[in-house]
């Protein structure tokens, strides 16, 4: 552990690299952060505060503070609703998130002490929650999890108490059947001429829905044939969002497969305006408007069920672009970037999902034999 010796006050790096300070006060008595920091910076600001509220007479012992906070934030419904607030998170993921308190968490631990939130208390609650419901009840169970990771960060609390094994994972309950190229043909066929395109990229470039309706003429550059992923679109309570995508991996570039340029040339010449920043895909009759998502599925609803795929979403067709470029060999870290993925387990299902491709290497590993067997051999002289 190292000391900085400073003119007010003293900084401390702990063995677990975090940064504790603390000072000699008024008092004659040393007074310690209530919290340790990340960063030597955020220990010097801190520090910095403290000496300012002694020159502005508005000092007082920072145990009594702390004790003023854990009072404020000792019951897990306060302290809840301050971590929600302060955090930075998507406006689709923080919807959700207000919902998962208000429904699930808030009505049971709300007037709870964050320090009587035991494991033991955990599992009651979880095991009270829709057993019919897995994705809901690990998502659930996640974000209690998140909250009281950060109350430990707090030192509010020693452990996180939620340690109910598995509880945060769980299962896909929905195995996603990739729509084969019979079937995306027809699907294109059905839909209305204004958003063939859009079934299209989403099938073969791999955008999701709030990325396509986000997208501008002077994001697709047909001479080069890349498509630029910068926005997406959300709409939360008949509100729409516009924002950057769903992770930083989801910003990038996606190379346009070649026997789409035409197609999506004559989309721009015929259904968008000719500014940079004209809607690639826009409401029937607003083109300054994103395509509502109730709009194209009236007309999805009806293209699936004729190409024989009434389980087909459109975010589906996502899965379909993925999958297509696994069979068509691509690495996972390739399938990463093009789908826009930050982690590689969800772009590995997209390669297990590349149906017949096992079978299609164990026939050529046989063609390999074959050949082998049908070259002549070398003539003895």
């Amino acid at each position: 552990m190292t000391r900085a010796k400073r003119d007010f006050g003293t900084i401390r790096k702990r063995a677990n690299g975090r940064y504790q300070a603390y000072y000699m006060g008024p008092d004659q008595a040393f007074h310690r952060a209530p919290s340790t920091f990340e960063t030597k910076a955020d220990a010097e600001a801190w520090l910095v505060g403290e000496r300012r509220l002694i020159q502005d007479d508005d000092w007082t012992p920072t145990k009594s503070r702390r004790a003023r906070v854990i009072r404020a934030t000792e019951s897990f419904g306060p302290y809840a609703e301050a971590w929600l607030e302060y955090r930075e998170l998507k406006p689709r993921t923080r919807a959700l998130y207000r919902r998962q308190l208000d429904r699930f968490l808030l009505p049971y631990f709300a007037d709870t002490s964050l320090r009587d939130i035991t494991p033991a208390v955990v599992r009651v609650w979880h095991s009270r929650l829709d057993p019919t419901k897995p994705t809901q009840r690990a998502h659930v169970y996640g974000l209690l999890r998140s909250i009281l990771s950060t109350a430990v960060a707090d030192e509010i609390i020693q452990a996180n108490p939620c340690r109910v094994r598995g509880a945060g994972t769980v299962k896909r309950a929905r195995r996603v059947e990739p729509a084969t190229l019979d079937e995306l043909e027809i699907l294109v066929t059905e839909m209305p001429e204004k958003y063939q395109a859009l079934v299209l990229i989403g099938a073969w470039c791999g955008l999701r829905f709030g990325e396509m309706a986000e997208l501008r003429r002077g994001d697709i550059n047909l001479v080069t044939g890349q498509l630029q992923v910068r926005r997406g679109v959300v709409r939360i309570r008949g509100q729409v969002t516009v924002g950057s995508p769903k992770s930083d991996a989801g910003v990038r570039d996606v190379a346009i497969p070649p026997h789409l340029v035409p197609l999506l040339e004559a989309h721009l010449e015929e259904h968008v305006g000719s500014d940079r920043d004209a809607l690639v895909f826009s409401a029937v009759n607003d083109p300054s408007v994103q395509v509502h998502p109730n709009t194209l599925y009236r007309h999805w609803y009806r293209a699936r069920e004729k190409a024989g795929r009434p389980d087909l979403r459109i975010h589906d067709l996502r899965h379909t672009g993925a999958v297509l470029a696994a069979q068509a060999g691509a690495t996972l870290a390739e399938l990463m970037s093009r789908i826009g993925h930050s982690t590689p387990q969800a772009a590995l299902r997209y390669q297990h999902a590349a149906r017949g491709r096992d079978t299609e290497i164990a026939a050529a590993l046989s063609r390999l034999m074959e050949e082998r067997a049908s070259a002549p051999a070398d003539s003895e002289e």
